[in-house]
């Protein structure tokens, strides 16, 4: 069984996430999407929160799991978890770089675990939470970030950023 990890911080889910957990759960007999934690940044939404929004979008998908970890380095939770392959989403020349090096880390950490990398179609290529978080503020901003979230995050995002 081929087992593959997707992990990031989710906050929020965006469309881009989405379309990365569907093409995992399409290569891969199982994925797991795990909501890493870092104590240095602060979240919009709790892990709790996140983990129900990134449930409901993967509902269709009878081979992904939803999970978080904090702590640990990638490639160990990976390991933890029997997972076989690290996927991440590459949108730009700045992602590969930081991806490719952080994939040879990965690899001299564990061997075993091989990095695939994705590209999202064009219209999902700059979507990223940090950069949706950005557009909050301007008047009309609701409307610009509705074009980047899943209708049910945008609901969830509305209700913490609105005003």
């Amino acid at each position: 069984m081929r087992t593959a990890i997707y992990a990031g911080s989710f906050d929020p889910p965006t469309l881009g996430h989405l379309w990365m957990i569907e093409s995992g759960a399409a290569l891969f007999d199982r994925l797991i999407v795990a909501i890493g934690t870092n104590t240095d940044k602060e979240y919009t939404f709790s892990v709790g929160e996140r983990i129900d929004m990134l449930r409901k979008l993967a509902k269709a998908h009878k081979n992904v799991r939803v999970e978080s970890f904090e702590n640990q380095f990638l490639v160990r939770y990976a390991k933890s978890a029997r997972a076989d392959y690290v996927i991440r989403g590459i949108r730009t020349e700045a992602d590969f770089t930081y991806e490719r090096d952080m994939r040879l880390i990965n690899r001299d950490m564990e061997p075993d675990i091989e990095t695939v990398f994705l590209m999202p179609p064009r219209e999902l290529a700059e979507i990223s939470s940090s950069f949706v978080k950005g557009l909050v503020g301007p008047d009309g901003w609701e409307e610009v970030v509705a074009r980047y979230l899943p209708p049910a995050v945008y609901k969830k995002f509305i209700g913490k950023m609105g005003r």
